[in-house]
Protein backbone atom coordinates (compact mmCIF):
# COMPACT_ATOMS: atom_id res chain seq x y z
CA UNK A 1 0.00 0.00 0.00
CA UNK A 2 2.73 2.46 1.24
CA UNK A 3 4.73 2.29 -2.52
CA UNK A 4 1.29 1.93 -4.28
CA UNK A 5 1.06 5.63 -2.47
CA UNK A 6 4.72 6.41 -3.49
CA UNK A 7 3.91 5.67 -7.49
CA UNK A 8 0.73 7.75 -7.29
CA UNK A 9 2.73 10.45 -5.41
CA UNK A 10 5.31 10.71 -7.98
CA UNK A 11 3.18 10.48 -11.29
CA UNK A 12 0.91 13.54 -9.44
CA UNK A 13 4.39 15.19 -9.46
CA UNK A 14 5.57 14.56 -12.37
CA UNK A 15 2.31 15.05 -14.40
CA UNK A 16 1.54 18.40 -12.17
CA UNK A 17 5.04 19.18 -13.37
CA UNK A 18 4.12 18.63 -17.39
CA UNK A 19 1.30 20.11 -17.09
CA UNK A 20 3.18 22.99 -15.82
CA UNK A 21 5.80 23.27 -18.42
CA UNK A 22 2.78 22.34 -21.49
CA UNK A 23 0.52 24.89 -19.79
CA UNK A 24 2.82 28.41 -19.64
CA UNK A 25 1.95 29.05 -22.88
CA UNK A 26 -1.13 28.77 -24.88
CA UNK A 27 -1.55 27.35 -28.00
CA UNK A 28 -3.50 26.72 -31.31
CA UNK A 29 -3.42 24.56 -34.70
CA UNK A 30 -2.64 26.14 -37.48
CA UNK A 31 -2.26 24.55 -40.86
CA UNK A 32 -1.63 21.72 -38.56
CA UNK A 33 1.12 22.54 -36.57
CA UNK A 34 0.81 24.10 -33.12
CA UNK A 35 1.66 27.50 -32.77
CA UNK A 36 1.15 29.92 -29.77
CA UNK A 37 -2.01 32.14 -29.48
CA UNK A 38 -1.16 35.78 -30.39
CA UNK A 39 -2.53 36.82 -26.55
CA UNK A 40 0.02 34.21 -25.22
CA UNK A 41 2.87 35.49 -27.74
CA UNK A 42 2.02 38.85 -25.73
CA UNK A 43 1.55 37.55 -22.63
CA UNK A 44 4.30 37.64 -19.46
CA UNK A 45 5.76 34.06 -19.50
CA UNK A 46 6.37 34.32 -23.16
CA UNK A 47 7.84 37.79 -23.15
CA UNK A 48 10.42 37.38 -20.54
CA UNK A 49 11.15 33.16 -21.08
CA UNK A 50 10.44 31.69 -24.11
CA UNK A 51 11.10 34.50 -26.55
CA UNK A 52 14.63 34.82 -25.28
CA UNK A 53 15.24 31.22 -25.16
CA UNK A 54 13.61 30.77 -28.74
CA UNK A 55 16.01 33.98 -29.75
CA UNK A 56 19.09 31.99 -28.41
CA UNK A 57 17.88 28.88 -30.80
CA UNK A 58 17.43 31.03 -33.47
CA UNK A 59 20.89 32.29 -32.76
CA UNK A 60 22.53 28.95 -33.93
CA UNK A 61 19.78 27.82 -35.87
CA UNK A 62 20.28 30.22 -38.44
CA UNK A 63 22.68 32.84 -37.94
CA UNK A 64 25.08 29.95 -37.38
CA UNK A 65 23.50 27.85 -39.99
CA UNK A 66 23.43 25.41 -37.58
CA UNK A 67 19.93 24.22 -37.91
CA UNK A 68 17.14 23.88 -35.65
CA UNK A 69 18.44 20.43 -33.85
CA UNK A 70 21.86 21.38 -33.22
CA UNK A 71 20.27 24.73 -32.03
CA UNK A 72 17.84 23.10 -29.51
CA UNK A 73 21.25 20.70 -28.36
CA UNK A 74 23.55 23.76 -27.52
CA UNK A 75 21.43 25.68 -25.86
CA UNK A 76 20.04 22.74 -23.40
CA UNK A 77 23.64 21.73 -22.94
CA UNK A 78 24.88 25.57 -22.14
CA UNK A 79 21.77 26.25 -19.48
CA UNK A 80 22.20 22.55 -18.17
CA UNK A 81 25.73 23.31 -17.13
CA UNK A 82 25.41 27.23 -16.20
CA UNK A 83 22.90 25.42 -13.49
CA UNK A 84 24.68 22.36 -12.77
CA UNK A 85 26.51 23.26 -9.62
CA UNK A 86 23.17 24.28 -8.20
CA UNK A 87 22.47 20.50 -9.21
CA UNK A 88 25.61 19.35 -7.36
CA UNK A 89 25.29 21.56 -4.32
CA UNK A 90 21.73 20.34 -3.51
CA UNK A 91 22.82 16.91 -4.18
CA UNK A 92 25.58 17.40 -1.58
CA UNK A 93 23.52 18.38 0.91
CA UNK A 94 20.82 15.85 0.55
CA UNK A 95 23.12 12.97 -0.16
CA UNK A 96 25.26 13.96 3.27
CA UNK A 97 22.17 13.55 5.56
CA UNK A 98 21.36 10.29 3.81
CA UNK A 99 24.95 8.77 4.04
CA UNK A 100 25.23 9.91 7.35
CA UNK A 101 21.97 8.29 8.99
CA UNK A 102 23.03 5.25 6.41
CA UNK A 103 26.41 5.69 9.04
CA UNK A 104 24.17 6.06 12.08
CA UNK A 105 21.75 3.06 11.61
CA UNK A 106 23.25 1.25 14.80
CA UNK A 107 22.06 3.71 16.55
CA UNK A 108 18.49 4.81 14.99
CA UNK A 109 17.44 0.87 14.25
CA UNK A 110 16.48 -0.23 17.89
CA UNK A 111 14.31 3.40 18.01
CA UNK A 112 12.53 2.64 14.81
CA UNK A 113 12.06 -1.26 16.02
CA UNK A 114 10.44 0.37 18.80
CA UNK A 115 8.26 3.15 17.08
CA UNK A 116 7.15 0.06 14.61
CA UNK A 117 5.87 -2.17 17.41
CA UNK A 118 3.98 0.76 19.17
CA UNK A 119 0.65 -0.01 19.89
CA UNK A 120 -0.21 2.49 21.80
CA UNK A 121 -0.59 6.43 21.14
CA UNK A 122 1.50 7.38 24.45
CA UNK A 123 4.56 4.15 23.27
CA UNK A 124 4.08 5.95 19.29
CA UNK A 125 4.66 9.44 21.01
CA UNK A 126 8.07 8.36 23.39
CA UNK A 127 9.43 6.32 20.41
CA UNK A 128 9.27 9.60 17.72
CA UNK A 129 10.84 11.70 20.88
CA UNK A 130 13.16 9.48 21.66
CA UNK A 131 14.19 8.96 17.60
CA UNK A 132 13.53 12.81 17.09
CA UNK A 133 16.54 13.32 19.98
CA UNK A 134 19.02 11.00 18.93
CA UNK A 135 19.15 12.64 15.06
CA UNK A 136 19.26 15.40 17.05
CA UNK A 137 21.99 14.51 19.22
CA UNK A 138 24.36 13.34 16.17
CA UNK A 139 23.55 16.42 14.01
CA UNK A 140 21.08 14.79 11.46
CA UNK A 141 18.51 17.44 10.21
CA UNK A 142 17.01 16.23 6.93
CA UNK A 143 15.32 19.58 6.46
CA UNK A 144 18.37 21.24 5.62
CA UNK A 145 18.68 19.31 3.07
CA UNK A 146 15.46 20.51 1.32
CA UNK A 147 15.82 24.03 -0.08
CA UNK A 148 13.69 25.33 -2.87
CA UNK A 149 16.06 27.87 -3.86
CA UNK A 150 17.93 25.89 -6.52
CA UNK A 151 14.89 24.25 -7.65
CA UNK A 152 13.34 27.75 -8.06
CA UNK A 153 16.34 29.36 -9.84
CA UNK A 154 16.56 26.21 -12.08
CA UNK A 155 12.43 25.77 -12.79
CA UNK A 156 12.23 29.59 -14.90
CA UNK A 157 14.44 27.89 -17.40
CA UNK A 158 12.99 24.58 -17.86
CA UNK A 159 10.02 26.08 -18.47
CA UNK A 160 11.54 28.32 -20.78
CA UNK A 161 13.63 25.75 -22.44
CA UNK A 162 9.96 23.52 -22.62
CA UNK A 163 8.25 26.07 -24.67
CA UNK A 164 11.05 27.42 -26.81
CA UNK A 165 11.52 23.40 -28.26
CA UNK A 166 8.09 22.97 -28.78
CA UNK A 167 6.76 26.57 -30.19
CA UNK A 168 9.79 28.30 -31.58
CA UNK A 169 8.92 29.17 -35.55
CA UNK A 170 10.42 26.77 -37.67
CA UNK A 171 11.41 23.84 -35.26
CA UNK A 172 8.28 22.29 -36.64
CA UNK A 173 9.00 21.77 -40.22
CA UNK A 174 13.01 21.27 -39.37
CA UNK A 175 14.87 17.99 -39.61
CA UNK A 176 17.51 16.36 -37.30
CA UNK A 177 19.33 13.50 -38.70
CA UNK A 178 16.27 12.86 -40.93
CA UNK A 179 13.77 13.19 -37.89
CA UNK A 180 11.02 15.69 -38.22
CA UNK A 181 11.17 18.01 -34.93
CA UNK A 182 7.19 18.90 -34.99
CA UNK A 183 6.19 15.16 -34.56
CA UNK A 184 7.16 12.46 -32.14
CA UNK A 185 9.90 10.17 -32.57
CA UNK A 186 10.06 6.85 -31.01
CA UNK A 187 14.24 6.87 -31.93
CA UNK A 188 14.63 10.37 -30.23
CA UNK A 189 12.19 8.74 -27.00
CA UNK A 190 14.63 5.67 -26.68
CA UNK A 191 17.41 7.70 -26.61
CA UNK A 192 15.89 9.92 -23.65
CA UNK A 193 14.73 6.76 -22.00
CA UNK A 194 18.31 5.04 -22.27
CA UNK A 195 19.97 8.41 -20.37
CA UNK A 196 17.51 8.34 -17.62
CA UNK A 197 18.03 4.95 -17.19
CA UNK A 198 21.48 4.83 -17.30
CA UNK A 199 21.39 7.67 -14.54
CA UNK A 200 18.96 5.89 -12.46
CA UNK A 201 21.12 2.99 -12.82
CA UNK A 202 24.69 4.80 -11.77
CA UNK A 203 22.83 6.07 -8.62
CA UNK A 204 22.21 2.75 -7.43
CA UNK A 205 25.47 1.60 -7.70
CA UNK A 206 26.47 3.59 -4.27
CA UNK A 207 23.41 2.81 -2.73
CA UNK A 208 22.65 0.53 0.61
CA UNK A 209 20.59 -2.23 0.39
CA UNK A 210 18.17 -0.42 2.68
CA UNK A 211 18.32 2.09 0.07
CA UNK A 212 17.61 0.23 -2.70
CA UNK A 213 15.12 -1.37 -1.30
CA UNK A 214 13.26 1.89 0.13
CA UNK A 215 14.15 3.83 -3.38
CA UNK A 216 13.97 2.21 -5.98
CA UNK A 217 11.14 2.05 -6.93
CA UNK A 218 10.78 6.21 -7.18
CA UNK A 219 13.84 5.89 -9.04
CA UNK A 220 12.70 4.17 -11.68
CA UNK A 221 9.56 5.81 -12.33
CA UNK A 222 11.24 8.94 -13.10
CA UNK A 223 12.44 7.56 -16.60
CA UNK A 224 9.50 5.72 -17.26
CA UNK A 225 7.17 8.78 -17.10
CA UNK A 226 10.38 10.91 -19.19
CA UNK A 227 9.96 7.98 -21.90
CA UNK A 228 6.18 8.35 -21.85
CA UNK A 229 5.90 12.42 -22.01
CA UNK A 230 8.69 12.08 -24.48
CA UNK A 231 6.54 10.17 -26.79
CA UNK A 232 3.40 12.08 -26.12
CA UNK A 233 5.73 15.78 -27.22
CA UNK A 234 7.43 16.87 -30.62
CA UNK A 235 10.92 15.06 -31.17
CA UNK A 236 12.15 19.01 -30.50
CA UNK A 237 11.01 18.57 -27.05
CA UNK A 238 12.07 15.14 -26.53
CA UNK A 239 15.76 15.83 -27.80
CA UNK A 240 15.73 18.24 -25.21
CA UNK A 241 14.92 15.99 -22.89
CA UNK A 242 17.54 13.53 -24.15
CA UNK A 243 20.39 15.84 -24.04
CA UNK A 244 19.06 17.39 -20.55
CA UNK A 245 19.69 13.39 -19.81
CA UNK A 246 23.04 13.22 -21.00
CA UNK A 247 23.97 16.32 -18.12
CA UNK A 248 22.02 14.09 -15.57
CA UNK A 249 24.00 10.98 -16.62
CA UNK A 250 27.14 13.82 -16.00
CA UNK A 251 25.97 14.66 -12.54
CA UNK A 252 25.01 11.59 -11.18
CA UNK A 253 28.60 10.30 -12.02
CA UNK A 254 30.04 13.22 -10.26
CA UNK A 255 28.07 12.63 -7.25
CA UNK A 256 28.33 8.24 -7.44
CA UNK A 257 31.94 7.98 -7.92
CA UNK A 258 33.05 11.55 -6.97
CA UNK A 259 31.11 12.98 -3.93
CA UNK A 260 29.95 9.75 -1.86
CA UNK A 261 33.50 8.50 -1.28
CA UNK A 262 34.89 11.76 -0.42
CA UNK A 263 31.52 11.85 1.74
CA UNK A 264 32.05 9.10 3.30
CA UNK A 265 35.44 9.54 3.94
CA UNK A 266 34.49 12.71 5.80
CA UNK A 267 31.94 11.11 8.04
CA UNK A 268 34.02 8.95 8.85
CA UNK A 269 36.43 11.12 10.65
CA UNK A 270 33.85 13.31 12.16
CA UNK A 271 32.66 10.61 14.18
CA UNK A 272 35.82 9.04 14.87
CA UNK A 273 37.10 12.20 16.58
CA UNK A 274 33.20 12.79 17.87
CA UNK A 275 31.83 9.13 18.25
CA UNK A 276 28.60 8.62 17.44
CA UNK A 277 26.12 9.10 20.99
CA UNK A 278 23.76 6.12 21.77
CA UNK A 279 20.62 6.43 22.42
CA UNK A 280 18.43 4.96 25.17
CA UNK A 281 15.45 3.33 24.33
CA UNK A 282 11.83 5.13 25.50
CA UNK A 283 10.59 3.47 29.17
CA UNK A 284 7.14 1.49 28.97
CA UNK A 285 4.60 4.83 29.40
CA UNK A 286 1.50 3.15 28.64
CA UNK A 287 -1.19 3.83 31.43
CA UNK A 288 -2.44 1.02 33.26
CA UNK A 289 -6.00 0.09 32.71
CA UNK A 290 -8.81 1.20 35.13
CA UNK A 291 -9.30 -2.30 35.41
CA UNK A 292 -5.53 -3.08 36.59
CA UNK A 293 -5.43 -0.12 38.51
CA UNK A 294 -8.87 -1.13 40.43
CA UNK A 295 -7.69 -4.68 41.26
CA UNK A 296 -4.84 -3.33 42.54
CA UNK A 297 -6.16 -0.58 44.93
CA UNK A 298 -8.33 -3.76 46.15
CA UNK A 299 -5.45 -5.97 46.94
CA UNK A 300 -3.42 -2.95 48.51
CA UNK A 301 -5.37 -3.77 52.07
CA UNK A 302 -4.86 -7.44 51.70
CA UNK A 303 -1.39 -7.27 50.99
CA UNK A 304 -1.07 -4.70 54.19
CA UNK A 305 -2.76 -7.15 56.50
CA UNK A 306 -0.88 -10.13 55.48
CA UNK A 307 2.28 -8.09 56.01
CA UNK A 308 1.02 -7.11 59.60
CA UNK A 309 0.21 -10.85 60.16
CA UNK A 310 3.69 -11.68 58.88
CA UNK A 311 5.53 -9.69 61.11
CA UNK A 312 3.26 -10.89 64.77
CA UNK A 313 4.20 -14.57 63.79
CA UNK A 314 7.73 -13.49 63.31
CA UNK A 315 8.43 -11.36 66.83
CA UNK A 316 6.18 -14.48 68.67
CA UNK A 317 8.70 -16.46 66.98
Amino acid sequence: MKNLKKKLSLLGVASTGLLLLSGCVQTHIVDGVRVPTEAATQGLTYQILVKPMSSFVDLFANNMNLGYGWGIVLVTLIIRFLILPLGLNQAYKSTYMQEKTAYLAPVFEPLNARLKAATTPEERMAAQQALMKAQKDNGINMLSSLGCLPLLIQWPFFIALYNAAAYTPGISTATFFGINLGSSSIVITLIAGVFYFLQTWISTKSMTPEQKKTGLTMLIMSPVMIIIFSFMSPAGVALYWAVGGIVMVIQQIIITYIMKPRMRQKIEEEFKHNPPKMADLPKDVTPKSATQQGLKNLDAPYKKNNKGRNSGKQKRK
